[in-house]
């Protein structure tokens, strides 16, 4: 029993390190903010049905 603790101990300690990671980049890294714009050609806008 004392090896299925120390794996649970050991698991538990490796979710905190990785959910605290996630939880430092979601609040400290910002994300760039930019004008987006993407050219359709027109044949996939209105396609010619033979």
């Amino acid at each position: 029993m004392p090896t299925l603790f120390r794996f649970v101990v050991t698991l538990t300690i490796l979710a905190g390190i990785v959910y605290g990671a996630m939880f430092a980049l979601a609040m400290f890294v910002e994300p760039r903010k930019a004008e987006m714009s993407v050219r359709i050609p027109p044949e996939k806008l209105n396609p010619h049905k033979d």
